[in-house]
């Protein structure tokens, strides 16, 4: 086979580098090839429009095999995952019923997460009652200060049931959360209650209980780099509390489990997971532990949060479905989809099936769990794992030289570096550099969202501080969605009670005022704005009469920009005052314009939301 493949690419001339970048310089007709066709990426490096074997020939992470050190290929021989759903518990009697329902329906992981009262004799056995065990992953997140306890009862019941050899989970004890959320530190001594934690399921191999939960990180707008950098550093405190501990390294790697954002960004996460295998594997490395099956990184994958939208909902099950399927083709060990509708209710069970289902499809119909590393040999992918791993362990280095994970939280150094970077991005949405499909992109017009929203305070932002018990100011993480601005800017609308109508007035050029009024419809609509289009005007004042017959709160020109320096004060003129005049586009006689008293314009550089704060102040009064 290898022999004919070769025969048959004897047939082509082979072509270089420099001769595809000319054949791409002359279609681009004397742009730029940096500026037109690289991308410059949030982590910090450059991407090219090409990408060929040269690219990876000195690479060294296609020289190992699925299973084997350093494990960027996967920490298995097959690409199985389990599928996670999420059950909160106020009632282990109810939450075991809500477990067998789901595991008649494609769950083959359950992620219980314990209300501080639920806690008591017997509630570990009411919770797991008739579940099987050896073949379901079971996962349980509650309050740092009872993970003690409930890994007791856990270990107990496990030894009840002869299935410490079978079972499979995790109790996430996250100490740090505390910190991260809310600037207050955990009272007790971590470095003890988690060297205790690991003495009580040492009979339970593979029962994780030291949670690496970057998902917050994730979820709070951080970077992939961010993200991935700041696990690695939160996965070795453990390491480095463990082992000084008296704890063997061997059995500190396999108590720890990391659960793990997933965005948006398709290739750049399938990346993401295969650079965080490798690194984590050279960081449990430099511990000696006896055997390499300490260094595999056991990642939980979660899609996120942090671009969910609640207008145009059902977008959500688009961007989950391409980050779960980044994660299943990475080769994590489970993920969990979080369902359309978590952002203004509590899911209920369409959005919990929708949910799972899509995990199915990847399985059942994509059979993605049949190939093992399929993005494996990929000049690019292989390209952005490196990229990725160098950026990320750049900042691994700089929290280690700094102190570590830990003390860089008590210092807020991490919570303050990713609450820079979600305000930039939300400063990004806000530019449209960063889009949200159906938020600040091409909304649906007439959508209203008002009386859905059951949560409350969805589209809040937090103060991003809070204080200790001594009343010192510790910073905390204050990302919110990136879209929650641009929902209170539009249910600020809903609620007004008043929806102010934007009439395009469109004249000339027919290709420049088509395009400008769309661009302008979709502009105005992120507000929820009543959008009057039209197909054209013969002249200034027929456009201005149909917009006061209409009772026009804004009036948009939309022409060429040769045509704005005689139609824009034409119609300034007509409008005299009786609607906000808006020109759309950025022409060079704006200027000119301006002198004419003309000073409203959009266009793509356009701030988009703080354009349409300001029409809101101007007309919800």
């Amino acid at each position: 086979m290898a022999e004919n493949k070769e025969k048959l690419f004897d047939k082509f001339p082979p072509v270089s580098t420099e001769e595809w970048r000319a054949k791409v310089e002359t279609d681009l007709k004397g742009a730029d090839f940096q500026k037109k066709l690289v991308w410059r990426t949030n982590e910090g490096f450059n991407v090219q429009p090409m990408y060929r074997a040269e690219d990876i020939k000195d690479l060294k992470t296609t020289d190992s095999l699925p299973g084997e050190y350093p494990y960027i290929r996967g920490t298995r021989t097959d690409n199985h995952w389990y599928i996670r759903q999420e059950i909160t518990v106020a009632d282990c009697a109810e939450a075991n019923a809500k477990a067998h329902e789901i595991l008649g329906k494609g769950v083959t992981s359950l992620g219980f997460r314990l209300k501080k009262n639920v806690i008591a004799d017997g509630f570990i056995a009411t919770l797991l009652n008739g579940i099987k065990l050896d073949a379901t992953e079971v996962n349980i997140t509650c309050c740092p200060s009872c993970a003690l306890e409930a890994a007791k009862a856990l270990v107990d019941y496990l030894k009840a049931n002869n299935a410490t050899e079978t079972f499979r989970g995790s109790i996430g004890f996250n100490p740090f959360k505390r910190l991260l959320k809310h600037g207050i530190d955990f009272p007790q001594d971590v470095k003890a209650v988690a060297a205790e934690l690991v003495k009580t399921v040492a009979e339970v191999k593979n029962l994780r209980v030291l949670a690496v939960d970057s998902a917050m990180l994730s979820n709070a707008g951080a970077y992939i780099y961010q993200e991935l950098g700041y696990a690695l550093a939160w996965g070795n405190e453990w390491m480095s509390m463990l082992t000084d501990a008296g704890i063997e390294p061997d059995e500190a790697g396999r108590r720890i489990k990391f659960d793990m954002g997933i965005s948006s960004n398709y290739f750049m996460e399938i990346a993401k997971f295969r650079a965080a295998r490798m690194l984590w594997a050279q960081i449990v490395k430099q511990y000696a532990p006896k055997c390499d099956c300490a260094c595999k990184m056991n990642v939980h994958a979660t899609t996120s949060e942090f671009n969910q939208t609640i207008y145009d909902a059902y977008v959500n099950l688009l961007r989950s479905q391409t980050e779960s399927m980044s994660a299943a083709i990475a080769g994590v060990d489970s993920i969990t989809v979080t369902p359309f509708d978590k952002q203004y209710k509590t899911p209920d069970d369409f959005s919990e099936r929708l949910a799972r289902n899509q995990q199915l499809l990847l399985k059942e119909e994509s059979h993605l769990d049949r190939i093992v590393d399929p993005a494996g040999g990929s000049y690019y992918v292989e390209t952005l794992t490196v990229s990725i791993a160098n950026e990320a362990w750049k900042l691994f280095l700089e929290v280690e030289d700094n102190g570590g994970f830990y003390n860089q939280l008590k210092a807020g150094t991490v919570q303050k570096a990713i609450n820079e970077t979600c305000d930039k991005r939300h400063a990004d949405v806000a530019r449209r550099k960063e889009s949200l499909l159906g938020t600040n992109q091409f909304p649906n017009f007439n959508e209203m969202a008002a009386d859905k929203i059951e949560t409350e305070g969805c589209c809040g932002k937090s103060c991003g501080c809070s204080h200790d018990e001594n009343g010192t100011a510790v910073e905390a993480l204050c990302g919110t969605r990136a879209a929650s601005d641009f929902e209170a800017l539009r249910l600020e609308t809903e609620r007004s009670g008043k929806r102010p109508k934007v009439f395009m007035l469109t004249i000339g050029n027919l290709a420049m005022r088509i395009a400008r009024s769309q661009f302008s419809s979709n502009f105005f609509a992120c507000a929820g704005y009543e959008i009057i289009d039209n197909l054209g005007f013969d002249t200034v004042q027929q456009g201005i009469d149909a917009a006061m017959e209409k009772k026009a709160d804004i009036v948009v020109l939309c022409s060429s920009d040769d045509e704005y320096a005689t139609l824009a004060p034409e119609a300034f003129k007509a409008l005299d005052g009786r609607a906000e005049f808006v020109v759309a586009g950025n022409p060079a006689c704006a200027d000119d314009l301006t002198k004419e008293g003309i000073t409203q314009f959009i266009h793509v550089r356009s701030n988009v939301l703080d354009t349409l704060k300001a029409f809101n102040a101007k007309l919800l009064k």
